[in-house]
């Protein structure tokens, strides 16, 4: 009886420990230094020498409304009333959506892109997957509208973590005119279930998941329960293009697929085939660019 109760203890601890580690792991993640984002994407040919050296643009700090600054930059692009606001990816920096720049600039729009709370050069020292992200991406949003007028039409394209945040988002704000989710997440407790299965195989029997989302409402004030999109997906009027890559294993592909078939209203999908993870771009760049500018042309935005 005792080496039975000493045997349950024992596997609480461990239970308890490895959920800790597990809410650290998403909350801090291993965020790239801002030097390297660019290098690797200059690396990999993913910028455009305009972009980056020749354009016209500002070089901002916006407050949050938590205390930070995030930073960023815009790019007039003539005085466009027309802004496209981009969200990256964890871990890496608002370089990362430079790629997607050049699609938006050839159609008139002016460009915001930003570095999320705890990455790049954006102040902040946590990680919400979208909980607090969504208000920053409000904040930004107010910054535009200050910025270029109350005329300005306005729009979100989010990769991977971005992607969950701009659906978010898209929930809370009406002037958003049109959303591009590119590999985002439906619900933050399946997807860490996923990432358990693959990344935790020797732990994945124990309840990791509820137990470090207690530790993260604890520590952090939000629950992995807070982080679903696909709870809120049927309140967004917005226009929304979804994107996914076919094998991306790190996002499951079919949460894109869930999330189309219940949002309510316009709504397209492209499936980029034989893609992975925040893939569907660079695999195939003149397609994705064709499947944007029909969205856009559809919804009448160009």
């Amino acid at each position: 009886m005792k080496v039975l109760l000493l045997l349950i203890i024992l596997l609480l601890l461990v239970a308890v420990v490895t959920s800790i580690y597990f809410s650290r792991i998403v909350v801090l993640p291993n965020v790239r230094k801002y030097d390297e984002t660019l290098s690797s994407e200059l690396d990999a040919g993913n910028i455009k020498d305009y972009i980056l050296n020749e354009l016209e643009k500002e070089e901002i700090y916006i407050p949050s409304t938590f205390g930070y600054k995030l930073h960023g930059f815009f790019f007039p692009n003539n005085n466009s009333k027309k802004v496209i606001i981009f969200a990256h990816g964890i871990t890496w920096s608002l370089y990362g959506s430079m790629k997607y720049m050049d699609i938006f600039i050839k159609r008139g729009f002016a460009v915001l892109i930003y570095d999320h709370r705890n990455h790049g050069l954006s102040g902040g020292t946590d990680t919400s997957f979208g909980y607090y992200e969504k208000h920053d991406l409000k904040t930004c949003t107010d910054w535009v509208v200050d910025k270029v007028g109350s005329a300005a039409l306005i729009g979100v394209h989010g990769e991977s973590m971005g992607g969950g945040t701009v659906l978010q988002y898209a929930a809370m704000d009406p002037r958003i005119k049109f959303c591009i989710d590119d590999c985002g997440y439906s619900d933050t407790t399946e997807l860490f279930k996923h990432r358990l299965e693959n990344d935790f195989k020797r732990v994945k029997q124990l309840p990791l998941i509820p137990l470090a989302s207690i530790v993260t409402k604890i520590t952090r004030g939000w629950s992995f329960n807070d982080v679903s999109p696909i709870k809120t997906i049927n309140k967004i009027n917005t226009p929304i293009l979804f994107i996914h890559g076919e094998k991306d294993d790190y996002v499951p592909t079919k949460m894109s697929h869930d999330l189309y078939s219940l949002k309510t209203g316009f709504k397209d999908i492209y499936i980029a085939p034989e893609a992975g993870h925040a893939q569907a771009y660079i695999s195939n760049p003149e397609e994705y660019e064709r499947r944007v500018d029909k969205f856009l042309k559809d919804i009448n935005i160009i």
